[in-house]
């Protein structure tokens, strides 16, 4: 099974959603780290306030499906859907 990597930006529109993003991700990575199949996680700042660098690692494509679904559904989720996000993923079957 190949690993599924996603990499790329949150991009947040205002301070108000930088600091939905700093609320919430402490839950989400903890949440994320923990899961079944996470092989790392990363959401880091970067010199621009208003976007995070966002990089993770799944050993396949059904742990990286059911990170998608558990994360859509969750607290950070529903703070953060209305986010742009810039990511490009591979590993998964075209």
């Amino acid at each position: 099974m190949a690993e599924v990597h996603l990499q790329g930006r949150l991009i947040c529109s205002d301070a108000r959603d930088a600091a939905l993003v700093a609320e919430h991700l402490p839950a989400h990575l903890a949440l994320t780290r923990a899961e079944a199949g996470c092989v790392s996680f990363e959401v880091t700042p970067t010199e621009d306030p208003l976007v995070w660098r966002v990089e993770e690692r799944f050993d396949g494509e059904p742990s990286f499906r059911a990170h998608q679904a558990r994360a859509a559904a969750s607290a950070w989720g529903r703070a953060t859907a209305h986010l742009a996000r810039d990511y490009t993923i591979t590993g998964l079957p075209e």
